[in-house]
């Protein structure tokens, strides 16, 4: 069966998806009625990500042929975290407290737990989806999975060379991440807009949350005003400037680490795309401290934010809806996993009375690491975005070793 995309050509599917963008911000915005009763259940970020994978799944557009992931991850991500960066208030950030911290680690604990756990409730009504035996044995991709959804793909890597999946298993297994992994941030994003209502459930206490966003607000409003030339151009120099300064420093610090210390891989730091986010965050850290701080008034986190839903929307056209249906068994596992991991985040929630920001980011730290985390956070306030990228980092750190004891438990689950 021919899987060649209608179009091949991604300066064609770039347009497209940049034609999907616009739409769906002209009509969230509208005074329409009927569009305004739309959105008040649908959030526009939830469309920018989720139309594009219409597409994809229809054949006209294609996220595997395609590099525009690629090129959004690593070029416009890193410069997006610098924009949205350049102007954080580190002590509002701090001031948010401790229950970030714990819902982050509690959705470490889901996926830990949850492994093992899906494998057990699986093998009760249908054990054959969660056998095999040697690389084929199906425990062991699942182990890769582990790794991706609590460190991100060098972790997932590390979880294929150590526990021996075969190829095919591991094919497979990243099409389960991928869809299952789609399909949450899908309701992640539909639960921040309406973040206030699912707060009172948690009878959780969001003023922390709100009174950052207010001064974020606040702030822009008393230096903002129509940009000229030279200020964009200024905006853009240093974004993409830093940009190529993480890059190099990635390209020389990743060789240098996994040629001198080949043991620090199980940190990720052998892992290039790990320091361009450190690196191109930090330098947004540095910057919020200087006079680069005041551009915030000329738009970056505007053009930040544009940045950030244009890898939405790459993100988007990567899944196919229609992949759940030729290996449904696994894809059954997966949803059990995730579930588990939800529960769990929703549970410690109520109990410590966590906002349901705080879920939406510990969530998606952990199993969309640092190119979608800082979507979620920035879907409640694009200033908040840092928040995600700092706890995805986080999530790098104990990617490899929360992987492991996942792996090691669903072994045991799997007889």
């Amino acid at each position: 069966m021919d899987k060649t995309p209608l179009i091949t050509n991604d300066a064609v599917v770039f347009g497209l998806l940049m034609l999907i963008l616009a739409a769906v911000f002209v009509t969230s915005t509208s005074e329409k009625t009927g569009w305004q009763k739309f959105y008040k259940y649908i959030p526009s970020v939830l469309l920018c990500y989720f139309i594009p994978s219409i597409f994809n799944t229809l054949g006209i557009i294609s996220g595997d042929e395609s590099q525009l992931y690629f090129v959004a991850s690593r070029y416009l991500l890193p410069t997006a975290l610098v924009l949205l960066t350049i102007s954080i208030d580190l002590k509002g950030i701090a001031s948010l407290g401790k229950k970030a911290v714990i819902m982050f680690l509690t959705g470490t604990v889901g996926i830990v737990i949850g492994g093992p756990l899906a494998i057990l409730i699986t093998s009760a009504f249908a054990p054959e989806v969660v056998g095999g035996v040697g690389p084929d044995a199906v425990w062991r991709g699942m182990a890769t999975i582990a790794g991706s959804w609590i460190g991100g793909g060098a972790n997932q890597a590390a979880m294929f060379e150590t526990f021996g999946a075969s190829e095919d298993l591991f094919t497979t297994m990243i099409t389960v991440d991928v869809i299952v992994a789609n399909i949450w941030m899908a309701f992640l994003l539909y639960g921040a807009g309406i973040s206030s209502q699912l707060d009172k459930r948690l009878k959780a206490d969001a003023s922390a949350i709100d009174k950052v966003k207010h001064q974020i607000e606040e702030y822009q409003l008393s230096i903002m005003k129509i940009p000229k030339l030279p200020e964009v151009m200024t905006v853009l120099a240093i974004g993409f400037g830093a940009t190529g300064l993480a890059h190099f420093g990635a390209d020389l610090i990743a060789p240098f680490i996994a040629e001198k210390a080949p043991g620090l891989e199980k940190f990720s730091l052998t892992s290039g795309f790990f320091w361009l986010v450190v690196i191109a965050t930090t330098i947004g850290l540095l910057l919020s401290f200087t006079k680069a701080r005041k551009l915030e008034g000329v738009g970056a986190s505007r053009l930040g934010s544009v940045m950030i839903y244009i890898l939405v929307a790459t993100i988007g056209m990567k899944m196919d809806i229609t992949a759940i249906f030729d290996n449904p068994g696994f894809f059954l596992v997966g949803l059990i996993w995730m579930s588990i991991h939800v529960v769990l985040l929703l549970l410690i929630a109520k109990i410590i009375r966590a906002p349901y920001f705080f879920v939406a980011v510990g969530s998606q730290a952990n199993v969309g690491g640092a190119a979608s985390a800082p979507i979620v956070a920035g879907a409640f306030h694009p200033s908040l975005a840092p928040v995600g990228v700092l706890l995805a980092v986080l999530g790098y750190a104990l990617g490899t070793y929360a992987a492991y004891l996942c792996g090691i438990l669903m072994q045991f689950a799997a007889g």
